[in-house]
């Protein structure tokens, strides 16, 4: 329920502005929502949920975060409110941006622009984040996004080339390697078993490699 009596209340599946949808959010701040594609969407708080969201998400926020601390060029974010354009605000799990890249914090506090990498994580989610959230990512310019669909044991990464979103495929070992974020890599098996040592100790290798001196070096 809204804690302005003079705001209506955010209801999923109106059709909202931007600026009506932030106008009503700001007066229900408990709630989780996006606006895509000019709809509102909220998530459901049963705490099943939230917890195994919580577990998962942990996961790859460490291993996002441990990246960026190794990474002076790159600049990670947990559950940002993003302005996409008029009719989408979206609020991706996880970010990672490079701080001079296409992305930036506008005068209000709102991610803006094209931030290099988004993942999402998708527990009762997956429709959405795999279907409208995606294109709209695409159409914004994301240069990677990345989904775990927890339910289903997947984590699929996808890389923008010409405008469209391919699947990023992974080596041999089944790791992942970021084309944006040299020595990004994902041990997608110790992800999937919720191994954040194994985890780490994969980035670990990718944070020594030559290509994450090299773009150190580069970027500073």
């Amino acid at each position: 329920m809204s804690s302005d009596p003079e705001t209506p209340p955010l209801m999923p599946g109106e059709r909202l502005s931007r600026e009506e949808f932030e106008r009503r959010h700001a007066a229900t701040p408990k709630a989780k929502a996006e606006l895509i594609k000019g709809v509102v969407h909220m998530s459901p708080h049963a705490k099943v949920l939230k917890l195994e969201h919580a577990q998962t998400h942990l996961l790859l926020a460490t291993w996002l975060g441990v990246y960026a601390a190794h990474t002076p060029s790159a600049l990670a974010l947990d559950n940002v409110s993003y302005r996409v354009d008029a009719q989408n605000e979206l609020q991706p799990d996880l970010v990672l941006m490079l701080r001079d890249g296409r992305a930036y914090v506008d005068a209000e506090g709102f991610l803006a622009g094209a931030p290099e990498l988004v993942i999402e994580v998708a527990v009762s989610t997956a429709d959405r984040d795999l279907g409208a959230k995606r294109e709209v990512y695409q159409r914004a310019g994301v240069q990677e996004y990345a989904v775990w669909h927890v339910s289903e044991a997947l984590f699929n990464w996808w890389v923008l080339e010409q405008g469209v979103y391919q699947t990023l495929t992974p080596n041999t070992e089944q790791v992942l390697h970021s084309r944006v974020f040299p020595g990004l890599w994902l041990d997608v098996p110790a992800l999937l078993r919720r191994d954040l040592a194994a985890m780490l100790a994969r980035l670990h290798e990718g944070l020594r490699s030559e290509a994450h001196a090299a773009f150190v070096k580069q970027r500073g």
